[in-house]
């Protein structure tokens, strides 16, 4: 595809996906997205020419201007289209296929210092939303919706749905999977968790109710306090829980008791 081929089609990207677009004139010069995207074509173009530092500074100051950092060897596919963009990162072995759609925030990295390829390989039309996060050497197939914030550490089959941490297919083929919840199209992966654990809470909270309702009234476990008598002391009785009184003792000893007959 020539270089005017490939800027136009770039360009009918942006009209394509968003709405906001109203002329050429503002998509060409207003579009950090689209800018970004160009840049890298000419850091590419030297990066594959061996002229490394030259490649990194021209990314340096795509990112610098535009808010998104693309490695110059990664290879972007036909159409593709980075909205809003800030905060967007594409490693070196990234491979990213035709008329897909990239929100901000989103990371297609690596998850080591392995050498080689250690970069996702992003199909055909696959949206990946805000802040998302697709980290390693692996495969997302074609037409594959990426929720936001969704960290994906493994492959994904084509015509998936993903969400979650980390990022599991709730859908596929338009079917759902593992989950009866359905919010907009997009349903939480903790969810199931959540509702278990609330049941769990809700029977232990009807094991004590049971338990209390079980308990005789005035009577204390272990007769209350450890080491305490349940009930008040009665010191004309000898035995436990009576303490010793020095004066009482004194007036009721056996000497004093002779003196007095």
């Amino acid at each position: 595809m020539g270089i005017w081929r490939t800027v136009k089609s770039d360009i009918e990207a942006v009209f394509e996906n968003d709405p906001a677009a109203r002329s050429w004139f503002e998509v060409v010069f207003t579009y950090a997205g689209l800018h970004a995207i160009w840049a890298h074509r000419v850091a590419q173009f030297f990066y594959c020419r061996r002229l490394y530092t030259v490649a990194r500074l021209i990314s340096q100051a795509s990112r610098f201007f535009t808010g998104i950092e693309i490695h110059p060897g990664a290879k972007l596919g036909r159409k593709l289209f980075i909205d809003h963009g800030m905060g967007v990162v594409i490693g070196e072995t990234c491979e990213i296929g035709e008329e897909v759609v990239i929100y901000q925030g989103v990371t297609l990295g690596g998850t080591g210092k392995e050498k080689g390829k250690r970069h996702p390989t992003i199909g055909n039309r696959v949206v990946i939303a805000s802040g998302a996060k697709v980290l390693g050497s692996f495969t997302v197939g074609d037409n594959t919706n990426i929720g936001a914030n969704s960290v994906v550490l493994r492959e994904v089959p084509p015509n998936s749905t993903v969400v979650g941490i980390p990022g599991r297919v709730v859908k596929r083929n338009g079917k759902k999977i593992g989950d009866r919840l359905d919010h907009t199209n997009l349903p939480d992966p903790l969810i199931e968790t959540f509702r278990f654990m609330q049941k769990e809470i809700n029977e232990l909270k009807a094991e004590v109710e049971r338990l209390k309702g079980g308990r005789q009234p005035g009577v204390q476990p272990d007769g209350g306090r450890l080491g305490q008598p349940s009930g008040p002391i009665d010191y004309s009785q000898p035995g436990e829980g009576n303490t010793s009184d020095p004066m009482r003792d004194l007036m009721h000893s056996p000497d004093l008791e002779k003196k007095r007959s």
